[in-house]
């Protein structure tokens, strides 16, 4: 998708990031179902940040993703796409490249009313079209939502799955996502519960 799709996009239990829910959850009973599914997966402009963040919270609450701040969400927004229903964003997830051949799908959310469309599956194809596009061949998800990413061909993976000069390059980056794609010790308490997925594009 407690940072980590889930979003899916992707994610952000820190490790949620990968995906909230964007398969086959059930809606809970007091929300009102969507009845209408027609909507389109574009690329998130920085007037859908506040959107995202609106997605984003409910998550956060439940302790599901992690929080972003809204300046981090403005400066990664070229990463997002978001799935849009008339003027409300009921959907997004970003992809972050984190070597030559790898990204990663994170922050992967679909609104509750809207599960069941086909939004989550739509918003992950178009993350793995923009990671062809850019010459990746690999993709990656930290998330509990093993199903959904099952279906679409990513397959859990174990301990290392890049060549040592590879790691000790990736070792260098600030970015917690790519300690949780190593599996570093000092993120492992942020990832309890979720799987690490690869697919091959």
């Amino acid at each position: 998708m407690l940072r980590k799709t889930i979003g899916a996009a992707g994610g952000c239990v820190r490790g949620g990031r990968g995906a909230a829910s964007p398969g086959g959850r059930v809606p809970h009973p007091r929300i009102s179902v969507v009845r209408v599914s027609t909507f389109v997966v574009r690329p998130a402009r920085t007037s859908d940040v506040p959107a995202i963040l609106a997605l984003l919270d409910p998550w956060v609450q439940r302790r599901i993703l992690l929080g972003k701040e809204r300046v981090t969400l403005y400066e990664s927004v070229q990463e997002f796409v978001v799935a849009e229903a008339g003027e409300q964003i009921v959907g997004c997830g970003a992809l972050h490249v984190m070597w030559e051949d790898l990204g990663e799908i994170r922050t992967l959310i679909v609104d509750d009313r809207w599960l069941q469309h086909g939004v989550g599956g739509r918003i992950v194809a178009g993350l793995e079209q923009r990671a062809r596009d850019l010459g990746l061949s690999r993709l990656f998800c930290l998330t509990f939502e093993v199903e959904f990413f099952g279906r679409r061909g990513f397959e859990p993976i174990g301990e290392q799955v890049v060549d040592a000069d590879v790691y000790s390059q990736l070792l260098r980056s600030p970015d917690e996502g790519v300690a949780e794609f190593l599996d570093l010790a000092h993120v492992k308490p942020n990832t309890l519960g979720n799987t690490r997925m690869l697919k091959r594009l």
